[in-house]
């Protein structure tokens, strides 16, 4: 099993930044891709970002030149910084990694005030 814990979200003005982390624990000895999913009220949950082992990086179009993903293997933890942040960020983020299978972190809502 693997347990997965975020940081807190929180509220920022547009424009703002926000670091996100989340760090695994558990049977960690496998983990391959980590990344990101938000889900904005009465959206479907949208892929932000993904992180392979190797470190190589997708993001999606609506936050590409504004969002960066990273990861520590050291740490089992992956990091998503958010920077000019827009209302249209608004949502709660979820972390993900994958083993044999995806395990989810609980969420840390993140607010952009306009």
């Amino acid at each position: 099993q693997v347990q997965l814990v975020e940081s807190r979200g929180g509220l920022v003005q547009a424009g703002g930044s926000l670091r996100l982390s989340c760090s695994a624990s558990g049977s960690t000895f496998s983990i391959n891709a980590m990344g990101w999913y938000r889900q904005a009220p009465g959206k479907q949950r949208e892929l932000v970002a993904t992180i392979s082992t190797s470190g190589t990086t997708n993001y999606a179009d609506s936050v590409k030149d504004r969002f960066t993903i990273s990861r520590d293997n050291a740490k089992n933890t992956v990091y998503l910084q958010m920077n000019s942040l827009k209302p249209e960020d608004t949502a709660v983020y979820y972390c993900y990694v994958v083993l044999k299978s995806y395990y989810w972190g609980q969420g840390t809502q993140v607010t952009v005030s306009s």
